[in-house]
């Protein structure tokens, strides 16, 4: 149905917000046979150019990079102290493996205060990010040979697959960089309208600033952001709060918190999925942004912009979990509406 050997490469990589070479060097050896230009611009950004018949241009934004942290302390007895890079939920860290990117790769363990040793007061207040510690089990003089304030740090999950789910650290947003890798192969051969941008952005997770720098330069007539959604179709839920169902299909992105998507692209969208016959549900997420707002908002003109998600649970958290059967829709809708961009009238 999908390469699984390549999106559990892809997610299994490292590349914290700022740190991204190596998920770049696997994204830049994937497409180099996949694409009439391929440049990396200061940023880091990734742009795989594939040239079309007409003068407009489109513009995909996946990101690479992941949540991770940076190392702020190294304190007397040798643990570490860190920053987040980007969002997490707390309570989902605890006794939980880390990778610290040093000199070299060592594993850490993410520690707190025991149960047993906290008052009343304490347990029934929410653990704080600032209460974490990251263990190595070394000594400081040891730790500080591979170690120094700066240093990235990841999440230790591998790929694995439970039932039609795929199951990993960093499916967001890595399975969208899977997604813009397996269109751009489907595309080969294939004319496309316009000249298509697929950029594999950095630094998304701290501001969007990566697809900031890229819509500027590259001043996009259309454009589609791939990113994963929530999905909230578990028990304690009600209907409404589901946002999208884990097997419901490509999610077509409506709006977030930091863009409502042009009525005349999610028209687009629908109609090419219903043409094509691609399972597809609609998307409305009131909290979180994707590269999609700077794709919309940073060429001079503005573009005609939305996006493709990927239903997802357990997002943020230290694993996450999508279903193999939407990421083949989305790489589905994503083929066929940049084949056929220049069929649909997007005239007021």
């Amino acid at each position: 149905m999908i390469n699984t050997k390549l999106l559990k490469a892809i997610c299994e990589i490292p590349g914290a917000p700022g740190f991204e070479d190596p998920i770049r060097k696997l994204v830049l050896e994937e497409i180099k046979s996949l694409a009439d230009e391929i440049s990396v611009d200061n940023m880091g950004n990734v742009v795989a150019i594939k040239k079309g018949k007409g003068d407009k241009k489109v513009m995909i934004g996946a990101h690479m990079d992941e949540i991770g942290f940076i190392v702020s302390h190294i304190d007397k007895q040798g643990f570490l102290r860190f920053k987040t890079l980007g969002g997490f939920d707390p309570k989902t860290l605890t006794s939980q493996r880390v990778i610290i990117h040093g000199t070299e790769d060592i594993i850490g363990v993410m520690g707190c205060k025991p149960i047993h040793l906290m008052p009343p007061e304490e347990r029934n207040k929410g653990i704080q990010i600032r209460d974490f510690y990251i263990d190595t089990g070394l000594p400081k003089e040891e730790v500080e040979k591979i170690v120094t304030v700066g240093d990235p740090v990841t999440r230790e999950r591998e790929l694995i697959e439970m039932g039609d789910c795929v199951n990993c650290k960093s499916i967001d947003n890595r399975v969208s960089v899977f997604i813009l890798i397996e269109t751009l192969r489907a595309l080969k051969g294939r004319e496309v309208p316009y000249d298509v941008y697929g950029v594999f952005t950095v630094q998304e997770e701290v501001g969007i600033r990566g697809a900031r720098v890229a819509a500027q330069h590259i001043d996009p007539d259309f454009g589609f952001g791939l990113d994963t959604t929530i999905a909230f179709d578990v028990p304690g839920a009600q209907p409404h709060e589901f946002v999208t169902t884990l097997g419901g299909g490509a999610a077509i992105k409506i709006m977030d918190s930091s863009v409502i998507c042009d009525p005349r692209m999610v028209r687009f969208l629908k109609k090419t999925a219903n043409d094509k016959k691609i399972k597809w549900q609609p998307e409305v997420l009131t909290g979180g942004g994707t590269d999609t707002a700077g794709i919309q908002r940073r060429g001079q003109r503005g573009s005609i912009a939305g996006a493709i998600s990927i239903p997802t649970r357990h997002i943020h958290q230290v694993i996450e979990m999508a279903h193999k059967k939407d990421i083949k829709h989305c790489i589905e809708l994503l083929t066929e509406a940049l084949a056929t961009l220049d069929t649909f009238d997007f005239s007021r």
